[in-house]
């Protein structure tokens, strides 16, 4: 059974959310440059968690625009179905195939 977050989680989760919020669309940011944003060595896994949570919040956590460091849309399987992902990013003219951004470093956002 996992643990309850704690407050200091939870804080953690809003800082998270507050930044995905400001990828603009048609860029993506990875787990890792969110973590080094919000203090330096904090784990990509640990933005990950936060990320999994994110699609029941308001206001809304564009998830979408979160890959891992290669420009894989490894979070896929949290959307509804498991080409959201895919096609969210594909309508903010981003291009996917097997489920990667083409041209991924021309898309990175820097926080």
């Amino acid at each position: 059974m996992p643990t309850p977050p704690t407050s200091d989680t939870k804080d953690f989760y809003q800082k998270v959310y507050a930044l995905v919020r400001k990828i603009p669309k048609g860029k993506v940011c990875t787990y890792g440059i969110i973590g080094e944003a919000l203090g330096g060595r904090i784990s990509a896994r640990m933005v990950g968690w936060a990320m999994n949570g994110a699609h029941h919040i308001t206001p809304p956590v564009p998830a979408h625009r979160v890959v891992n460091r290669n420009g894989m849309l490894t979070g896929k399987f949290h959307f509804a179905t498991p080409t959201l992902m895919a096609d969210l990013l594909a309508q903010e003219g981003l291009q996917i195939e097997n489920d990667i951004i083409l041209n991924f470093k021309n898309h990175v956002w820097q926080p």
